[in-house]
């Protein structure tokens, strides 16, 4: 009368579906959470996530259920323009960016200025990153763009590290970088400098990929309003949730923190040897 097979209109849940059903949704949930802490991540990291925990499964199920959950794609952004490369300024270093491929930490490391938009106005940011465990190795936080504010991030990724003569300290063209007092620090610090060409964010592609991280998985989520937020989260971010825990797939999915962790371990042990 209804024009259904028998077949269909008797048919029951089976009892495998609805455990299946159950799973999954104890596996939205686990996904939920590792979102709420890491918003960045996609389904290859949120796997890696899941397997430290009871909610383990492979990355066809996480991506199956995460697109069934109707999660957003990262916004896509417009790719940049090379610029042409102009003459060489004697304020300038030279790019000693693209003949480097660390093998350890503290021989190269990479820094920029980024903003904060506050309810009413902005702050600024800069960092110091070792290339090696992308680990933020200095920072500091400011309502001025001037030269004062990349000097004190590197002065405290100088003091953490206490690099050797021949690491190389590399940034863009920015005026703070090519000022007289920060390549005097530069020089007083054993510290070899290198500049990116005119206009090529590419040269400097490590640090501006650490500035999306930061904007999109913090910084945007969080909606900063005032300096007391600043002051309150953004140094957990950088030193707790960054540094710590968020993994890596340039190492192997692990921190900055364990990566450098499990470098010198292998160091100690003999396994290799400094160059």
């Amino acid at each position: 009368m209804i024009g259904l097979p028998r077949s269909t209109y008797y048919r029951r849940p089976r009892e495998a579906d609805a455990h299946a059903s159950d799973a999954d949704a104890d596996l939205r949930a686990a996904i939920a959470q590792v979102q709420r802490d890491f918003p960045g991540y996609g389904y290859r990291r949120i796997t890696r996530a899941l397997r430290s925990g009871p909610h383990r499964a492979n990355h066809k199920r996480v991506q199956r259920v995460m697109q069934a959950m109707l999660l957003p794609p990262s916004a896509r952004r417009r790719p940049w323009v090379v610029a042409e490369p102009d003459a060489v300024s004697g304020s300038w270093y030279p790019n000693l960016r693209a003949e480097i491929v660390p093998t350890g930490p503290n021989q190269l490391w990479v820094s920029d200025i980024t903003y904060v938009r506050l309810e009413r106005t902005f702050v600024f940011l800069a960092v110091v990153l070792d290339v090696f465990s992308r680990k933020v190795i200095g920072y500091a936080i400011g309502p001025t763009l001037d030269a004062r504010l990349p000097l004190a991030a590197l002065d405290a990724a100088i003091e953490s590290r206490n690099p050797p003569p021949d690491c190389v300290h590399h940034s863009d063209r920015g005026s703070q970088y090519s000022s007289k007092r920060y390549r005097e620090r530069l020089v007083e610090a054993g510290l070899l400098g290198s500049m990116s060409r005119a206009g090529n964010p590419y040269d400097n592609a490590h640090v501006e990929s650490f500035m999306k991280t930061l904007k999109h998985e913090e910084i945007y989520p969080r909606g900063y309003r005032t300096m007391a937020d600043i002051i309150t989260h953004l140094p957990h971010f950088l030193e707790v949730i960054y540094n710590n825990n968020r993994q890596h797939s340039a190492l192997n999915y692990r921190s900055p923190n364990a990566f450098e962790a499990d470098y010198a371990l292998t160091l100690s042990s003999g396994q290799i040897s400094t160059p």
